[in-house]
């Protein structure tokens, strides 16, 4: 059996490099000569970007798993056991998973055999003969059940997930079997962000018996299903983009635990300067104030709508968490000196401002702002959004122990 199997790694559909599974379970990322020669190449990852905006190209062994920015597309937990199970690969094996999931992956990044559509060569009984590239369409990296799906035409309208080959331009996002009414609750989040200003994608509540194909065995469902625009699709094909676990070269493993807010503000400062810091800091005290402890740093994302330069994502995962982990108010990373959000007030935003090099007027006005708008918007709608009255009364505590709540005000 031979020792190597090579993966070929496009960008826009263009060969940029190959992921190459070595004897040992070891796999080495390379970038192809081409790519690194090309002055205008499009980015692939801020983490392969050295001090002198040059490209890195000296990039470690990893050993089982995948390099950090590849490891980082792939789906997590429960949702990972489950496309494994489906697909017939060993979930612990990211090399052969990339190899059944990527050809819908986040961004303009597709992955494909070398050697064509077969099974790539140095595959064991861990993959069965009737294992197939893109056995399930959802490869989109999370958690949650979602899946990448097609709209339907005609007058039925809803939404197609297909059994195989490229997903669509949506995301259906399933209810939670552990949490009650979270489609409704990121649905409400989503709508009041777009109130306050924020940029947010096309998003819209659907009824389960309106998804076509949705996969045997994801148990039973109950609620609607929230459908999400993609942000990395468009009329024009795909638009790259990275989240802050690949921009930083951490592991998933390490989501919470590698870096701050302070640390994300600096990146998007530097690189998409005030237009893209002031929404950071929206989303951010808009977060804090909902309750939602988990925006990680998978869940901020950049998008390079010219290939080249990026720019702060649109808005996802805003979702209200403390109706689900009661007496819970810490953030999934520190702001700068904390992570305790009734210690999130105006002289942690000024140290969190300093420490990220943005100017400290425009990181408070924003703030002051978004606190403004949240408290008009919130009143004025709360009632007309689908939440559970145990959501909007949890939102109702929480967010004036908040103390950019009243400081603000």
């Amino acid at each position: 059996m031979p020792d190597v199997s090579v993966l070929e790694v496009r960008l826009y559909d263009e060969p940029i490099g190959t992921l190459t599974h070595l004897q040992g379970d070891r796999t080495i990322f390379a970038f192809n000569e081409d790519y690194v020669e090309n002055s205008d190449r499009p980015t692939l990852s801020l983490s392969f970007k050295d001090d002198l905006g040059g490209l890195i190209t000296n990039i470690r062994t990893t050993q089982r798993v995948v390099p950090p920015f590849f490891s980082n597309l792939l789906p997590e937990g429960s949702l990972r056991r489950y496309l494994a199970e489906r697909a017939g690969v060993n979930q612990q094996r990211e090399f052969f998973l990339l190899w059944v999931l990527g050809l819908d992956l986040p961004g303009a990044l597709s992955i494909h055999p070398a050697a064509g559509n077969a099974l790539p060569p140095g595959a064991d009984e861990d993959l069965p003969e009737n294992a197939k590239p893109n056995a399930l369409r959802f490869s989109l990296a999370g958690v949650q059940l979602k899946f990448s799906a097609f709209e339907n035409a005609g007058k039925g309208g809803g939404l197609t997930i297909p059994a195989e080959g490229v997903g669509g331009s949506w995301i259906v996002k399933l209810p939670s079997q552990q949490f009650t009414g979270v489609p409704e609750n990121e649905f409400s989040m989503m709508t009041i962000a777009k109130m306050i200003g924020m940029d947010v994608p096309v998003i819209n509540l659907i009824d389960l018996d309106a998804i076509a194909g949705i996969p045997e065995g994801v148990g039973e469902l109950n609620g609607q299903a929230l459908a999400v625009g993609r942000f990395d699709r468009s009329a024009d094909g795909p638009v790259h983009t990275e989240d802050f676990a690949q921009v930083f070269g951490v592991f998933p493993d390490d989501k919470y635990n590698r870096a701050s807010y302070a640390n994300i503000a600096r990146v998007i400062g530097i690189e998409a300067g005030d237009v893209g810091a002031a929404e950071f800091i929206r989303r951010l005290v808009f977060s804090a104030l909902i309750g939602n402890g988990d925006m990680h740093l998978k869940n901020w994302s950049l998008i390079y709508p010219d290939r080249r330069t990026a720019a702060l994502s649109p808005a996802y995962d805003l979702v209200s968490t403390i109706p689900y982990i009661e007496g819970e108010d810490t953030a999934a990373l520190n702001f700068s000196r904390t992570k305790k959000m009734a210690a999130f007030d105006a002289d942690e935003l000024r140290h969190m401002a300093a420490k990220a090099l943005l100017p400290e007027k425009l990181v408070i006005d924003t703030a002051a702002e978004t606190v403004q708008r949240f408290r008009q918007v919130w009143e004025a709608e709360k009632t007309h959004l689908p939440l559970a009255l145990s959501v909007a009364e949890a939102i109702d505590r929480h967010a004036p122990t908040v103390p950019l709540y009243k400081e603000l005000a």
